[in-house]
């Protein structure tokens, strides 16, 4: 049985694949070993991203006009973010997590009186949920800072387990 990886109909090189795997690997190691200093490198590529996305989102204006207004802004906002992170890399290394979290907060809370809601059809299963949900949407948005250093080490579990998955996936995609 051969084993690929298809992106948009185009098959993914094995090698390319265990790169992946190699840079989530390392990334998630140094998430564990320097959270702080490894939060602060990986939000400023971010900021770093967000710059080079908005250039390229208001250039593709000039070739095609339609929603250019919405691309506008969002090209803008994109440079902006871009300039803001890069330039207040340890403020936005707390503050961008921290926003992520608030947000992860708000839907926890969200979802749980959803799964309340659905109670009434589904019955006390969906309820438990819901209120579990309340309560850690709670918890998140009562102490984000938690939320944050719960974030990073998630993160990096997520991060060491994706690479050893993609370099195995590699490995059995090269034989």
């Amino acid at each position: 049985m051969e084993i690929q990886r298809k992106a948009n109909g185009n098959i993914i090189p094995w090698w390319l694949v265990l790169l992946e795997g190699l840079a989530s690997l390392i990334i998630g190691i140094y998430l564990i070993a320097s959270p702080i200093a490894t939060t602060i490198i990986l939000v400023r590529l971010l900021g770093w991203y967000w710059l080079f996305l908005g250039i390229t989102t208001i250039a593709t204006i000039f070739m095609d006009k339609t929603n250019w207004i919405w691309r506008a802004i969002s090209g803008m906002l994109g440079i902006l973010a871009g300039l803001a992170v890069i330039g207040h890399p340890f403020l936005s290394a707390l503050l961008v997590p921290e926003i992520f979290v608030i947000i992860v907060g708000v839907l926890v809370v969200c979802f749980g009186f959803i799964r309340l809601f659905w109670a009434l059809k589904e019955g006390w299963g969906a309820a438990i949920m819901g209120a579990v949900n309340i309560l850690l949407g709670a918890l998140i948005l009562g102490n984000p800072l938690l939320g944050i250093i719960s974030l990073v080490y998630i993160a990096a579990i997520l991060g060491i387990a994706g690479g050893i998955a993609a370099i195995y996936m590699a490995i059995k995609m090269r034989k």
